[in-house]
């Protein structure tokens, strides 16, 4: 991972910190001052959302160390970790949220007050808003955690939209409506858990080290394969390690050529490949004779 593209992960999590920090304020003031554990619940939501920024911020930073002795692939694989807790946070957010959720049902109250909407209009705008910089920040680097967070900034939206939902029924509904905000924070915590679900795939995904998106390696064939000197290819695996790719390439040259030659052609293998693509970082290239 480059400083540059670690400096604006970093930056743009810092920003939806912040962001998160006076949205979990006003929803947890508005939720306790107007009856409405949706609001609560959503609250709980962002709170979670400062947790996982902040995980994210971390490993972010440290993906952008420079590779030592210890660690000669650099710390790129701690990105999709941070991912995962991330998921993770999400899923226990859910949890959480749902089981108090049916306490409430089981118990209704109050119904909640009616300046409540009007806060959740101006949170849905404000985390749909940051989900979109977020998402967008994260595609440009090409960071998952960064991606991961983003939806965790959808999820609390989605959150939002349900308890206005809940709200506006216990509203309008009256007297026997009551749970409906109670009903809305459960629906909410489902949507939450699936996004975790949903999101910890791709991490653990890529700390596996799957295989990035077959046209990747399509490309890479395509460049070795131009290369002078070349025959044909064997074997070609990619693996994606934060912010890089490493590639391990199996080259067929004529078996009659010296080894100077053979590594010569090596070289020019590794080179077409990390110009042809900026996050190709190293290329281990095995020459082989025809079979």
């Amino acid at each position: 991972m480059s400083n540059g593209q670690a400096s604006k992960g970093m930056r743009t999590t810092l920003v939806a910190v912040v962001i998160n920090i006076v949205l979990a304020a006003v929803k947890g003031i508005a939720g306790v001052v107007g009856h409405s554990y949706a609001l609560i619940a959503d609250a709980v939501e962002s709170t979670m959302d400062i947790l996982s920024s902040l995980v994210v911020w971390s490993g972010l930073r440290i993906a952008s160390v420079p590779p030592d002795k210890d660690h000669p692939y650099g710390h790129g694989k701690a990105e999709p970790l941070a991912a995962i807790m991330v998921a993770l946070a999400l899923v226990g957010a859910a949890v959480g949220i749902a089981i108090q959720s049916i306490r409430e049902i089981a118990n209704p109250v109050y119904a909640p007050a009616p300046f409540t909407i009007f806060v959740l209009v101006g949170v849905i705008i404000t985390k749909e808003s940051l989900f979109q910089f977020v998402f967008k920040t994260g595609q440009d680097i090409d960071s998952t955690a960064l991606k991961t967070d983003a939806w965790h900034h959808r999820s609390d939206a989605l959150t939002s939209t349900a308890a206005f939902i809940g709200i506006a029924v216990a509203l309008i509904g009256g007297e026997g409506y009551e749970s409906a905000d109670d009903w809305a924070a459960l629906f909410a915590s489902g949507i939450i858990a699936f996004n975790g679900y949903r999101l910890i795939r791709p991490a653990i995904a890529e700390v596996m080290d799957a295989a990035p998106a077959p046209e990747i390696e399509d490309q890479i064939r395509r460049v070795a394969s131009e290369v002078e000197g070349v025959i044909r290819l064997h074997k070609c695996f990619v693996r994606k390690m934060g912010f890089n790719l490493y590639v391990d390439i199996h080259v067929i040259v004529d078996g009659d050529l010296p080894v100077s030659r053979g590594h010569e052609i090596a070289h020019d293998v590794k080179e077409a490949l990390r110009q042809s693509n900026s996050k190709i970082t190293d290329v281990l290239v095995h020459i082989e004779p025809p079979i």
